[in-house]
């Protein structure tokens, strides 16, 4: 996978405080991950690289669950 942006300490004390710029933070998150995930789908990969799709779709069903109870519990 291609190194992406980190998030700073800036954006995680915002996230802290902001839920909207949380959800957002996470969907972008998200958003990058699953393109990442895709690009690898399409090109032939070896054995490291199927490990590292595989850590990569239960890093993005753990976004996407994150991403539900940050909406359910601004539902609320």
């Amino acid at each position: 996978m291609s190194k992406v942006g980190l998030v700073t300490d800036a954006e995680l004390a915002r996230a802290r405080e902001d839920p909207a710029f949380r959800q957002q933070l996470v969907a972008g998150n998200l958003e990058m991950l699953l393109d990442q995930i895709n690009k690898m789908r399409d090109i032939r990969v070896d054995a490291v690289e199927s490990r590292q799709v595989r850590e990569a779709v239960r890093l993005a069903v753990q976004l996407a669950e994150l991403l539900r109870r940050i909406h359910v519990r601004h539902s609320h």
